[in-house]
């Protein structure tokens, strides 16, 4: 594919995506994104085939954007994972919320189990539980947290907190502080995991009173 090939086809996805964060897939049609993209519908079609396959360039380019940042946010181990995700949240503070949105939006589209990207978006859940979980284990293997700590119900907890905090933040950006909520939070939590006699999670920057 040519240079501006790639170059038109990439303004068709991103278009896309702001189109699906903001009016959900079943809601946009081939028509609205080539509006915005500025583009004709044939050369959509000629592109992706069809809207599912659009979808799938769209989800392919989100994974690209955030699925390559998440391994190293929660790998290496508890205090390291939460200051990570603090971190994280500033930056998605000061940066645009689309791809987040994004996530969200489908997200919902397809919780039902029939849903055609149902399986996409478990699999998508559960990695993320893997990985939070696989935190919590380093965490108590190398003394940071109780032995007693449950990795899976943490993790199941944790994902919740960030799905639910980005809804806020998304709903409210003007009175939802994103960064400040998970420094609360983070804190929290590693105070409720931390084992006797090891450092809080907010000797790291991510324990309760980091926030100002």
């Amino acid at each position: 594919m040519q240079r501006r090939g790639v170059e038109r086809r990439g303004e068709i996805v991103h278009a896309a995506m702001d189109l699906f964060a903001r009016q959900g897939y079943r809601g946009t049609s081939l028509a609205a994104v080539a509006a915005v993209a500025g583009a004709p519908t044939s050369l959509i079609t000629h592109h992706f085939g069809t809207k599912q396959g659009l979808l799938q360039a769209v989800l392919e380019e989100m994974d690209l954007q955030s699925l390559a940042k998440l391994d190293d946010l929660v790998s290496p181990g508890w205090h390291a994972a939460a200051t990570r995700m603090v971190q994280h949240a500033e930056q998605m503070s000061s940066a645009a919320p689309e791809l987040l949105a994004l996530q969200i939006t489908l997200t919902v589209e397809n919780l039902s189990g029939d849903a055609p990207l149902h399986s996409y978006f478990l699999r998508r859940n559960r990695l993320l539980r893997e990985l939070l979980a696989k935190s919590v284990r380093e965490g108590i293997e190398a003394g940071e947290l109780r032995p007693d700590a449950h990795p899976e119900a943490t993790a199941v907890e944790v994902a919740a907190f960030l799905e639910g905090a980005a809804v806020q933040w998304l709903l409210d950006p003007e009175t939802v502080d994103l960064a400040a909520m998970y420094r609360r939070y983070f804190g929290t939590l590693t105070a409720q995991l931390v084992a006797d006699g090891s450092s809080c999670g907010s000797d790291r920057g991510a324990g309760p009173g980091t926030d100002g």
